[in-house]
């Protein structure tokens, strides 16, 4: 055991964030800390590095191990440049080796019993040089960096003049070539990209310490993440494996809680109605029965009622009319800003209530093309088409739909005058705002609570094509499952941009990659993405200069309508099974109406006749429930 956390409790102004807080982590082990947002999650993290005191408990790391902590946004405002921030962590190495070329130098000038003592000390030092990864710091140091998404050009850029994405990178880049015996990681995956988080996922799985991370992010915790601790109002809580078999257990655990309170409620209701019933026979036996009864019912540890699974926002996305059919159609768009190319001459289209997802490194354009949509910013050339009927619905990431100077309630009430102070009352609780939380201007807001004012409005819209820019920035878990299960429900077309794996995986019908200037399309949602992109890495397609190449819009047309032609067939395939069975049902209940007739019964020969007849009915019978059975399986 590495770390151990023993009745840990703390309380800020009277409320109560964390209240006996135990659980320990084993070195080497992977974990993972979760819960709603203001749960207490950095909270705990900073007890455990010492940043603050706990009112009761202990924190215990085993003696010699080293502790590092990337906190969410690392104040790092050096002027060095972004190589040289990231070989400071190996400067003791620096000094080494400068050490042994002074040593080289001065074996020349040695001789006899001196220069055996200076080889004796050069061996020393080389052998732990070396231990150190002396020889390969400067390769571990770039694959750390090309890992974090730094390209090599950015090497020389100072580190005073990056973006608080950009320091944050260069923090935890840092923190891993320290190599500390326990790192602990708040929200590491906010500030990278798909390729990133899953560098980091291979780095932190092969890490030779002890890992501990707060994350939002569900697909990272599952592919890193050995136990789950969730704080859930206060109280804290161990599950052994990844994030989606804590789900599972959760679900579990609280399903079982609910019935224990459900069924000591209905026991104290009944005894409740005994001991009421007594006393209203007003007799000294019974009122002394009645009495007795309510001693017993006095002295039961009544259950806490468990917290229900997620009921805190409420999001309900229903389209006012309905689109025509074809929603949105864009050809050989292009955009470029100065000499920068983003994308040249992509085309796409989209259908009514397709799911799509765009995705793609950071840089590549996948909020322009949205801003594109939206007339927001001007294509260089391409034509962008919005079908019949469509009425759009915009989620910016930046949320610059929203005012600064107004207050939460004026968001609301200027862009729908009609709404009463009560409705708008009522819509802003479904979204966590209550009380005189409402006048709270929008400028001071945090991200996560400008967030669920522009999902907010987004409901309101009515829209019928949600266009949607990183929805679940800000969001903790509880929320995205809400917004994954408002999208599944909704009717409508979306179209969003995110780097959430996990949601991709839950809401996306077809992925578009935006990469290297052009789209590529895919079928289904990132695991399948992710398996095809597998496919192409392990066997590359080979390029006949006698091929015609065809566009991704294309080759995601033809996909697509030949995955519809197969389903058709599939449909149609099964209605005639079962059309046929049901021909062959009536055929053989037919001969034995007629088998069971005086006529056929005395005559042995037509007897014989019609039994065969209908063994063979019933023998295609029993194929056609196999086939049956297997297409609608397939349908």
């Amino acid at each position: 055991m590495i770390l151990s956390c023993q009745n840990i409790t703390k309380a800020f102004d009277g409320k109560t964030i964390l209240k006996q807080a135990n659980f320990h982590i084993e070195e080497h082990e992977k974990a993972a800390i979760i819960g709603i947002n203001g749960a207490g999650k950095t909270t705990l993290l900073n007890i455990i590095t010492g940043r603050l005191q706990p009112d009761e408990g202990v924190v215990s790391i085993s003696k010699g191990k080293t502790i590092g902590y990337l906190e969410q946004n690392p104040i790092l405002d050096s002027e060095n440049t972004i190589f040289d921030e990231l070989m400071s962590v190996k400067d003791y190495l620096l000094q080494m080796e400068r050490k042994i070329r002074q040593m080289e130098h001065d074996m020349k000038h040695r001789e006899g019993s001196a220069l055996e003592a200076l080889m004796e000390q050069y061996a020393r030092l080389t052998t732990r040089f070396e231990m150190e990864n002396g020889y390969a710091y400067k390769s571990e140091l770039t694959g750390v960096l090309k890992g974090l998404g730094f390209e090599e050009a950015e090497y020389e850029k100072p580190v005073c003049t990056l973006s608080g994405g950009q320091k944050t990178r260069v923090a935890l880049g840092k923190l891993l070539l320290l190599s500390p015996d326990i790192i602990l990681l708040d929200e590491p995956t906010n500030h990278l990209d798909m390729n990133a988080i899953r560098w980091l996922e291979g780095y932190l799985s092969a890490y030779k310490g002890a890992v501990l991370i707060v994350s939002h992010d569900r697909y990272f915790l599952d592919r890193i993440a050995m136990k789950i601790i969730e704080i859930d109002a206060g109280t804290v809580m161990t599950f052994a494996g990844n994030y989606s078999a804590y789900a599972q257990k959760k679900e579990q655990y609280r399903t079982a809680k609910m019935h224990a309170y459900l069924n000591q409620q209905r026991e104290i209701k009944h005894q409740q109605e005994v001991i009421d019933k007594l006393k209203s026979f007003n007799r000294e036996k019974s009122i002394k029965r009645a009495e007795s009864r309510e001693k017993m019912l006095a002295k039961i540890e009544v259950l806490e009622k468990p917290t229900e699974v997620r009921t805190d926002m409420n999001i309900r996305l229903i389209p006012n009319i309905t689109s025509g059919k074809d929603v949105l159609d864009i050809e050989n768009l292009s955009k470029a800003f100065d000499k920068e190319v983003l994308f040249r001459k992509i085309s796409f289209s989209l259908k009514r209530g397709e799911h799509v997802a765009i995705i793609g490194d950071n840089g590549t354009g996948k909020t322009t093309l949205l801003k594109l949509i939206n007339e927001l910013l001007a294509a260089d050339e391409g034509t962008i088409r919005l079908g019949t009927n469509v009425h759009i619905g915009y989620y910016d990431q930046e949320h610059h739909v929203l005012h600064t100077e107004k207050s939460i309630y004026d968001e609301i009430s200027d862009e729908y005058p009609t709404l009463t102070t009560t409705e708008i009352r009522n819509i802003l609780a479904a979204f966590l705002f209550t009380g005189d939380d409402v006048f709270k201007l929008v400028g001071e807001c945090s991200g996560g609570e400008r967030g669920r004012i522009s999902l907010a409005k987004l409901m309101l819209s009515e829209a019928n094509f949600l266009i949607l820019d990183e929805p679940t920035n800000h969001l903790d878990i509880a929320s995205k499952e809400i917004l994954e299960d408002a999208l599944n429900e909704y009717e409508g077309t979306i179209l969003y941009v995110s780097h959430d794996r996990y949601f991709i995986n839950k809401t996306a019908h077809r992925i578009l990659e935006l990469n290297e200037q052009t789209l590529t399309g895919y079928l289904g949602n990132y695991d399948y993405y992710l398996e095809k992109k597998t496919e192409q890495s392990i066997v590359p397609q080979q390029k006949n200069p006698d091929t015609p190449v065809i566009s991704s819009a294309k080759a995601d047309w033809q996909a697509k309508k030949a995955a519809q032609a197969k389903q058709r067939k599939l449909e149609n395939d099964l209605k005639k099974t079962e059309t046929r069975i049901a021909q062959l049902e009536e055929n053989i209940s037919d001969l034995d109406t007629l088998m069971a007739s005086d006529e056929v019964c005395r005559n042995s020969a037509k007897l014989g006749e019609l039994s065969a007849e209908q063994g063979k009915l019933q023998e295609e019978l029993d194929s056609l429930y196999e086939v049956w059975e297997e297409l609608s399986e397939m349908v």
